[in-house]
């Protein structure tokens, strides 16, 4: 019986050994986890931020002209006439889907971060879960210029939100992670370097600015997913507007898109920032001229009436050092700072003025678009209005898309190249122009532009000619 006794305690004694062991492997001397050595940072930020990323699937429709002449199309200077001429109803609609990526930035109200051009013409819009749980989603606002829009999920569920990263600390060389539904697949994962910060973009419509570039893949389908730190927070969105690039990507940085979402969220719509000043770079000749020892900062070329800088005590000739303590390098630089306030933001310039330094505190107003009709006059030497039925008969006009010039002042640019009353503008510079609401728009956009392009037409033709904006002081 002894014998046998000891032979079992023997085994029991086996047995608790090896589960000590297995249990010091698994969790260590001190009772913690023992961290799987394949689970990588990378490995970790992905599957913490997963949930927070979404698939976007937009259907849209395109309408095309049934034109009888040249066949079917929209986009050739011929069919913007077309349209003007013939019925809306010789039309043929398509449907047609968009996919791209999204991320979730607040999981209590159910709001998603995209790209707009992935979600610009849809009529319905589903938001995927890497669950794949569906779910309809509605836009809350978009801004075409930063290629940004906010969408919001009809649910009362709460979600998985990201967590916000800070982009204007990003490392040329730190290690970046890109999710996101490339051509389809979706939850796909990309790694890489920061390769570039505040690079610019042109594209056919627009030109962006101050983008993060990486080696990380960005294909169509990543649009508008995250790009990532090593820590899983979101320092960027990814975009692939750059239809050329391989093995190069893009993302828009957080810290610059923090303003536009917020005006997204609150007003639908990213509110024009006035300040009022127009300025000039600085070169080492001018600063000679001046008498001043340093060529970083911008001039200030004019003033506009009544606003925030004449408000502020802003003359002309003041030479602008610093917005908030962010040094000025020329006139990119003071754009892009510009870009990151808000209405009814203080602001401080530094400035220097008679070789002495000033600081002047100035607060942003809203530059509602009403006031691009008395900027037209003041600086274009025009007055505009609708091309409603009245001025069709009044002009002798057959169009129906634009607006018309009802008049024309003396010693402005487009008089004396000879423009007319009863010409009609049909673009600004890259904005197309169907209603006054769009004139005042892009002339609102473009308000700072020494010069605009327009697209006028005048008895069944168009003509691209360059008109000079007039200073405010001239």
């Amino acid at each position: 019986m002894t014998k046998i006794s000891v032979q079992i305690n023997t085994k029991k004694w086996f047995w608790g050994v090896a589960a000590t062991l297995v249990l010091l492997l698994v969790f260590g001397a001190d009772g913690a986890a023992v961290p799987n050595p394949r689970e990588s940072p990378v490995v970790l930020a992905v599957r913490s931020v997963s949930p927070a990323v979404v698939n976007i699937s937009s259907q849209y429709e395109i309408r095309k002209n049934i034109n009888p002449f040249f066949g079917y199309g929209r986009d050739s200077l011929f069919d913007q006439f077309f349209r003007d001429f013939f019925s809306p109803e010789m039309e043929r609609r398509e449907r047609r889907t968009s996919l791209g990526s999204g991320v979730i930035i607040d999981g209590d109200r159910g709001l998603v971060l995209t790209n707009t051009h992935v979600v610009e013409r849809a009529v319905t819009i589903t938001v995927t879960l890497n669950d794949n749980r569906d779910f309809e989603a509605a836009v809350v606002g978009m801004d075409p210029d930063s290629d940004l829009a906010v969408l919001r999920i009809q649910t009362h569920q709460k979600l998985p939100a990201i967590q916000m990263g800070n982009s204007d600390d990003i490392m040329i060389g730190e290690s970046v992670i890109a999710i996101g539904n490339p051509f389809g697949f979706s939850h796909t994962v990309t790694t890489g370097v920061v390769s570039a910060v505040n690079r610019g973009i042109k594209t056919p419509k627009r030109v962006f600015n101050a983008f993060i570039q990486t080696d990380a893949s960005i294909n169509p389908g990543n649009s508008g997913g995250p790009l990532l730190n090593i820590n899983g927070e979101l320092i960027g969105i990814n975009t692939a507007i750059y239809a050329e690039a391989q093995g190069i990507g893009f993302a828009i940085p957080i810290n610059r898109a923090k303003r536009i979402i917020s005006d997204l969220i609150n007003y639908g719509e990213v509110l024009q920032v006035w300040i009022g000043l127009t300025v000039q770079p600085l070169d080492g000749d001018l600063a000679a001229y001046l008498q001043i020892p340093t060529v970083a900062g911008v001039l200030v070329q004019s003033i506009e009436p009544q606003s925030p800088a004449e408000k502020a005590g802003v003359l002309e000739g003041d030479i602008i050092l610093s917005l908030n303590g962010a040094p000025l390098s020329g006139i990119n630089a003071y754009q892009l700072k510009k870009s990151d306030f808000s209405v009814g933001q203080t602001i401080v310039l530094e400035i220097i003025r008679s070789g002495k330094r000033k600081q002047l505190p100035l607060t942003t107003e809203f530059f509602s678009p009403d006031r691009a009709l008395t900027m037209a006059e003041q600086r274009l030497g025009i007055v505009v209005s609708d091309l409603d039925d009245q001025n069709r008969t009044k002009f002798g006009l057959q169009a129906r898309m634009g607006v018309v010039i009802t008049q024309v002042h003396q010693g402005f640019h487009l008089h004396q190249i000879g423009v007319k009353v009863g010409d009609i503008i049909r673009q600004i510079d890259e904005e197309r122009v169907e209603t006054l609401t769009d004139f005042k728009t892009a002339l609102t956009k473009y308000r700072n532009k020494p010069s605009l392009v327009l697209l006028i037409q005048r008895n069944g033709h168009l003509y691209y000619i360059n008109a000079t904006m007039k200073d405010y002081r001239s």
